[in-house]
């Protein structure tokens, strides 16, 4: 069974991320507004990212590192962009070095 990493973008441009095992009634659950108070209260909602994993674990693990993450940090994982991600991880563009 596949796992979807999935990412909807609400009404007020946040982002949700969220994870399940049939992406086509989660996607139904949010847009009635059951299930998550969060996008209930931000409809209309737009799909902008899915990715499949093997394992829930795996889905889970992913969906709580991006929880984590900037807004253009997420834009960029969504792009594809690693080298941008790579660039706006903690510390890398804060702090520099001073010889």
């Amino acid at each position: 069974m596949e796992f979807t990493l999935y990412i909807l973008e609400c009404a007020d441009g946040s982002f949700y991320i969220g994870h399940t095992d049939d992406l086509g009634k989660r996607l139904e659950q949010h847009e009635q507004g059951n299930g998550c108070v969060y996008t209930s209260a931000r409809r209309p909602l737009k799909l902008v990212h899915a990715e499949g994993f093997e394992t829930r674990c795996e889905a889970l693990t992913m969906e709580r590192k991006l929880k984590g993450w900037s807004r253009a940090k997420k834009q960029a994982y969504m792009a594809g962009d690693w080298r941008a991600v790579g660039a706006l991880s903690k510390g890398k563009h804060q702090h520099q070095r001073i010889p």
